[in-house]
């Protein structure tokens, strides 16, 4: 295999900048530069030449395989953060026979081909790198730790007990099995089962907090949705008017709101309109209003009528406080726009709790197709008991589904495109 090398931290001025080398000549290659520490993992302080010329003083740390972030020999160099440092050593290294700069996202990938990672993991470390608020991070965290590939072995092991027994029934057909093992394996496939399905209820509430929930302002023309907007962007995100319809698009701003990844969506007035563009608008505030995660219904009256009618958890405000005295929230002078933050947060908090460990949509598909393999074998259990062999062979394609979730067979389709979204130092 080659040994690959390329800067494993941002590129631009830092303090400290990290270059990466990862294969069996990564010790062989940084030796041109400087004497290597003689025992692994220790980090020692080194002058860098390239000739005669002093580079810089790095920490130089190497990592003997398999312990180190790839599986392979590593050696990380540890430099001043200046370009011109990093573009000397980079070029140095890639005069040596045989380095090569790495691709997009190859050291997680050769950290995945020596074991070292599961996809589900890999997949993880991405989620980590991109995360911008205290959810996503911690979400990220857990996945990355191998918490998925813990829940995804224990229910690979049940499964595999419970095709043994089937098996055994098979191979001794002709004999008298002592035990009646029918018993043991529905109660391991239907502990699986369960489990599985609380995992796929929880992977929509994941996946939003992996892109961010949205929260819809919706209401009549005028009533200040997109005032509301503003106060809580702290910017003029849009338009505001005296003039009924100015909002005729769905207008997105990102916030994080208490640790959480929010996208507010500033919406078309609605009510009824023979104007053919502002129609397009409401129609659009409508279908977002109705896919969104919660909805902020803004009313001009108490007694007003809503045009969209409220869930269990949206929320419903009487607005322009500043002129009503039995209104709720005011945009203008931001009377109520800290209290209704928080009952947002508190809202989707809430419902981030639920979350489950798997965070993709291809989790979710694995999954619903190993619950369904198992579905299919229980009810041959209470069906048709006698025919082992197609019980066994749906217990079977519950596992391959489990074992394609943490990468171990048919995805070498899906690493193209997993690795291509890594920068090329990771």
């Amino acid at each position: 295999m080659d040994t690959i090398f390329a800067l494993a931290s941002a590129r631009g001025k830092a303090g400290v900048s990290v270059i990466r080398v990862s294969g069996p000549q990564a010790r062989e290659a940084v030796a041109t530069l400087c004497t290597l520490p003689d025992v692994s993992h220790r980090a020692v302080v080194r002058a860098l030449r390239i000739g005669d010329d002093l580079l810089d003083r790095a920490l130089v740390i190497a990592f003997d395989a398999p312990a180190s972030f790839t599986g392979e020999d590593v050696v990380e160099l540890h430099v001043h953060g200046s370009p011109a440092i990093v573009a000397a050593l980079l070029h140095a290294l890639g005069e040596v026979p045989g380095l090569r700069i790495a691709e997009a996202g190859e050291f997680t990938r050769r950290a995945l081909e020596n074991d070292r990672l599961d996809l589900a993991q890999v997949e993880g470390l991405s989620d980590l790198i991109e995360a911008e608020t205290e959810a996503q991070r911690r979400q990220a965290i857990r996945v990355f730790s191998g918490e998925l590939g813990l829940v995804v072995s224990d229910w690979r092991q049940k499964l595999i007990r419970a095709a043994s027994l089937l098996e055994a029934t098979i191979d001794f057909v002709d004999e008298d099995v002592p035990v009646d093992v029918l018993p043991e394996v529905r109660a391991l496939l239907g502990d699986v089962a369960e489990s599985v399905r609380q995992q796929v209820q929880g992977q929509r509430v994941a996946e939003r907090v992996r892109d961010g929930f949205e929260v819809a302002i919706v209401g009549p023309p005028n009533v200040g949705k997109s005032t509301l907007l503003n106060a809580l962007a702290g910017r003029e995100a849009a338009i505001t008017s005296e003039v009924a319809g100015t909002t005729r698009d769905v207008i997105e701003v990102r916030m994080d709101v208490e640790g959480l990844p929010l996208t507010f969506l500033d919406t078309a007035g609605l009510r009824e309109t023979e104007d053919a563009v502002e129609s397009i608008g409401i129609s659009r505030a409508r279908d977002r209003a109705e896919a969104a995660d919660l909805r902020i219904i803004l009313l001009e009256r108490k007694d007003s009528e809503p045009m969209l009618a409220p869930g269990a958890t949206d929320i419903v405000l009487v607005t322009k406080s500043d002129l009503w005295a039995d209104a709720d929230i005011s945009a203008v002078t931001g009377d109520g726009i800290q209290n209704l933050v928080a009952n947002v947060a508190s809202v989707l908090s809430e419902r981030a709790g639920g979350a489950g460990l798997a965070i993709r949509e291809r989790h979710r598909q694995e999954m619903q197709r190993a619950f369904a393999s198992l579905g299919i074998a229980r009810d041959r259990i209470d069906a048709t008991p006698d025919l082992a062999e197609l019980i066994a062979e749906d217990v079977r394609t519950a596992i391959r589904c489990l074992d394609a979730l943490v990468g171990r067979v048919d995805v070498e389709h899906l690493l193209d495109e997993i690795f291509s979204s890594f920068c090329i130092g990771k």
